[in-house]
């Protein structure tokens, strides 16, 4: 038996035990079954199930035993802690390992995006990305998500004070032209820029939602374009981004409930 430190609170150890028995493969167990998944006895077992089961964790109709939703409130006090790019990092790590490609997650500040979270796979740009790094919203992706997220007012008020500059031959420098694009990003609900911060660099963006629906943040993969057309990266990433997204909007959407209208 490994040997325990003189604070170890072995009642409690046993049991969060028995939590960990439940599973998506075990969402129903026997007290039979929970002991022999836990190695506690049955007595042992039954006293840590019905404890738990007075308590609101589980649920039994005499035979079976199952978790209830209130085991979430065991996780919400770390997710209510942690801001935007702690959610997202492991949510990215994955995507990356996935698509083989570097992503990042930004927001708006002013006319620029800037990077809160980012992994990077290989580098693609001339210029080292890291978190904090700023690109003109114009001309980047996540940038395009992220004004298309915009009201109205907000976003003529952002073309009132953004500077359009003109990096490559594909940036879009144009108001006119901007507001149509951000329209299509809008119905669609992703953005594809492909060469319009550096030549060579292509990547998609899709916003990320509070509870409450409005687009706090952008999520992007971004790539060479000399891999593929961009066809291929709506039909090989797009989707896996999209899926991405839903997963951190949910996390964020536990660490951070919509607030009731009082």
């Amino acid at each position: 038996m490994t040997d325990r430190a003189p604070h170890h609170v072995q009642s409690l150890d046993r049991g969060l035990a028995v939590i960990r028995a439940f599973g998506p493969d075990t969402p129903e167990l026997t007290l039979s079954d929970v002991a022999r998944a836990t190695g506690l006895t049955r007595a042992a077992a039954r006293r840590f199930l019905l404890t738990l089961t007075d308590l609101g964790y589980v649920r039994t109709d005499g035979k079976l035993f199952a978790l209830t939703p209130r085991v979430l409130e065991l996780g919400y006090a770390y997710l209510s802690s942690v801001s935007l790019p702690e959610v997202a990092q492991p949510h990215l790590e994955r995507l990356s390992a996935q698509v083989r490609e570097s992503s990042s997650v930004s927001v708006l500040d002013g006319t620029d995006i800037v990077y809160v979270a980012r992994v990077m796979v290989s580098r693609i740009m001339t210029v080292a990305i890291n978190v904090g790094t700023r690109f003109p919203a114009h001309a980047t992706s996540m940038g395009h998500v992220l004004l298309a997220g915009l009201s109205d007012v907000d976003l003529e008020a952002y073309l009132s004070a953004a500077e359009l500059d003109t990096f490559t031959e594909h940036t879009i420098t144009s108001p006119e032209a901007l507001r149509a694009e951000l329209a299509r990003v809008r119905a669609q609900g992703w953005a594809l820029v492909d060469q319009e911060l550096e030549s060579g660099l292509r990547s998609i963006a899709v916003p990320l939602h509070d509870r409450d629906g409005q687009v706090v943040a952008a999520m992007n993969v971004s790539t060479q374009a000399s891999r593929g057309t961009p066809a291929a990266v709506r039909r090989d990433v797009l989707p896996e981004l999209q899926a991405t997204a839903a997963r951190i909007e949910a996390d964020l959407a536990v660490a951070h409930p919509a607030r009731r209208s009082g």
